[in-house]
């Protein structure tokens, strides 16, 4: 029973005219159809679309502040890498300027150790000298004394004056 009915309905559906009629309704549906569009475009397309650009915009700001930051950051470390550069060098300098001056002084000490080294010997030279030359006088006033002893022994203390 149930094909009659389908066969029915397709009969039917065939005498009107087919899937699409084009009479009034064709039209009608048209117009619904731009109204309907229009409707969405304004309601829902527009701020949709707005909301699209607004954010597009967002980003295109927010990546170009983000360049403009990021080439500041390298500039700066940039600037801060040379003046670390520099600071390295400027003590590096003040280190073989001080290296330098202690080497001076240093060598100053040296000179002036060897100085009083020197005046030291001297000194020491003359005392020995001095001790000799004491030495010597009191060996000859021993020796004049023992050759006085011998003479008068050898020839009696009436001879010897």
């Amino acid at each position: 029973m149930m094909h009659w009915t389908v066969l029915l309905a397709v009969e039917e559906a065939a005498k009107e005219g087919g899937l699409f009629d084009i009479d009034a309704t064709l039209p009608l549906m048209a117009v619904q159809f731009l109204i309907l569009v229009a409707v969405l475009n304004v309601i829902f397309y527009k701020p949709l679309t707005k909301s699209i650009e607004e954010r597009a915009d967002y980003i295109r700001n927010t990546q170009v502040a983000a360049k403009e930051r990021l080439a500041k950051a390298q500039q700066l470390a940039q600037e801060y890498e040379q003046k670390l550069g520099d600071s390295r060098r400027e003590s590096q300098k003040v280190i073989a300027q001080a290296q330098a001056d202690a080497q001076k002084i240093a060598a100053a000490k040296v000179a002036e150790a060897q100085k009083e080294a020197q005046v030291a010997r001297e000194k020491a030279g003359q005392e020995i000298e001095q001790q000799k030359q004491d030495a010597m006088r009191s060996l000859e006033q021993e020796v004049d004394s023992l050759s006085h002893q011998i003479l008068e022994k050898l020839l009696g203390p009436e001879l010897v004056k």
